[in-house]
């Protein structure tokens, strides 16, 4: 037999969801301990009605396997080998399609993703040595904007330009 749900237990539904989305969407770009603006994945997304953000969770394995839910505790961290994972969202925010554009195919938003996470490897600390490194660098200087070796990845793309 079905039971019908009483009208409180429809509202309290209602106001979880409006409550608990936003969190979420927090996940891929800034924590509650961080500035959005530098971070991926900012509030102006740009989807259409029904459409939601891609947001990532982060499994890391130096030895050690942990999973982190902001760029930022990574980066604290200071994390070499991260895999993004899809926590949830349908359709790349329009930071993410753009960083994707950037890389004018050499990098997926999952690999964008990956490579924001980490620190003290590549790509953040060699050289650019050539246009598809030129290209993931574009994307990443876009997707990930407060990675703590922004200025280093930004120095070698404008060497490797000049």
């Amino acid at each position: 037999m079905h039971r019908s749900r009483p009208p409180h237990a429809a509202l309290l539904g209602v106001l979880l969801a409006a409550v608990v989305a936003p969190v979420l969407v927090g996940c891929s770009g800034a924590g509650p301990d961080t500035d959005s603006s530098e971070e991926p994945t900012s509030s102006e997304t740009g989807l259409g009605s029904g459409a939601s953000p891609v947001v990532f969770a982060f499994v890391c394995d130096d030895g050690d396997r942990e999973t982190y839910t902001t760029y930022s505790a990574v980066w604290e961290d200071e994390r070499t080998s991260c895999t993004a994972k899809r926590l949830t969202g349908s359709v790349p925010s329009a930071q993410q399609q753009a960083a994707v554009d950037a890389t004018r195919g050499d990098a997926t938003l999952v690999e964008l993703a990956s490579a924001c996470a980490v620190t003290g490897t590549d790509p953040w600390t060699s050289a650019v040595a050539d246009d598809g490194a030129a290209h993931v660098a574009a994307g990443l200087l876009q997707y990930c904007p407060g990675h703590p070796e922004t200025d280093h990845l930004r120095d070698a793309l404008s060497t490797y330009r000049s």
